[in-house]
């Protein structure tokens, strides 16, 4: 399945992913936040590694389920320098 992938940031320089089919609109649910796009035309298919912190399996049960998928909290990445 292709997915567009939105980021926002979180504390410590780590950021959650926000995946929905390629494109939809972010869910109604999901806009009181604010996303920016991270990547787009992802292929997530559950034989490919993690996405951003999005694991295929989890990110497509997800999917099937609401309509989109969240990065887990201990699933978020970190981008920046280690201290």
């Amino acid at each position: 399945m292709k997915v567009d992938v939105y980021k926002r940031p979180e504390n410590e320089g780590r950021y959650s992913y926000l995946a929905v089919p390629e494109g939809r609109p972010i869910p109604e649910e999901a806009t009181s936040i604010e996303w920016e796009t991270a990547e787009q035309n992802i292929d997530l298919d559950p034989n490919n590694e993690p996405v951003l912190g999005l694991s295929p399996e989890d990110a497509l049960q997800q999917i099937d389920a609401k309509g989109y998928a969240i990065s887990r909290v201990h699933d978020k990445v970190w981008l920046g320098p280690s201290v």
